[in-house]
């Protein structure tokens, strides 16, 4: 069998989790988004300053990806919200068994969005299904502005690009108009915020964007 064949079998056996995945979230309302980017781009410092905004009593999930140790899930339980580490053990992305998996005992009816952290890189989570209703993409100005034209797949596939770390523009050499430019080359209606998680900029706009699409969710779900 040739490395091809291989690969759309795993695919396909991905995307049929994936789809289970996906009407039990419809089934019980939940949001589901899967944010990924390059290692360091600050995924997890988004998610902190996500979860210190949410009322304690918001039912609210993480599942967390990485290849090694649970430093991830550490830094996000000590908010009060569910959380699990998934260590792949040298994968470079989830997929939907691994979720599967992980949320088997966490009972469904109790959530009303799962956030899924995706493994750090740009390329292997791109063509996994997670169930997710939106993939989010996050880009650093401490990066490249030609991120978006090197790894299109995921720029194309995500709703929304995050610009985080906005505080360093004065000290990067980094073209901000140019990152954005590059990203609706590749994705025209992509939206785009820019955050800085030190300073607080536009994690207000960010919060805003969770509760819409969350709501533009459960609408449609129950239509």
């Amino acid at each position: 069998m040739s490395q091809i064949q291989v690969e759309k079998k795993v695919l396909n056996e991905n995307q049929i989790v994936a789809e289970r995945l996906r009407a039990q979230f419809r089934e019980h309302g939940i949001f589901c988004f899967n944010i990924i980017s390059s290692p360091g781009s600050g995924k997890t410092s988004l998610l902190e300053r996500t979860l210190e905004r949410l009322p304690k009593d918001s039912k609210v999930a993480l599942l967390t990806g990485d290849l090694q140790t649970e430093n991830d899930a550490t830094r996000l339980a000590r908010f009060g919200f569910p959380v699990r580490q998934i260590i792949t053990g040298g994968t470079c992305h989830l997929d939907a068994r691994m979720v599967e998996k992980h949320l088997a005992e966490w009972n469904l009816a109790d959530l009303d969005t799962l956030i899924v952290e995706n493994v750090g890189n740009l390329v292997c989570p791109t063509g996994y299904d997670l169930g997710e209703a939106f993939k989010i993409v996050m880009l650093s100005v401490t990066e490249g502005e030609d991120k978006p034209l090197k790894y299109p797949s995921i720029f194309f596939k995500s709703e929304l690009m995050i610009l985080n770390k906005i505080d360093l523009l004065p000290y990067v050499p980094f073209n901000a108009d140019q990152a954005k430019a590059n990203a609706r080359k590749v994705h025209p209606g992509m939206e785009i915020l820019d955050v800085s998680c030190t300073s607080g900029a536009g994690l207000d706009e960010w919060m805003n964007w969770l509760k819409q699409k969350r709501g533009d969710t459960v609408l449609a779900a129950h239509s």
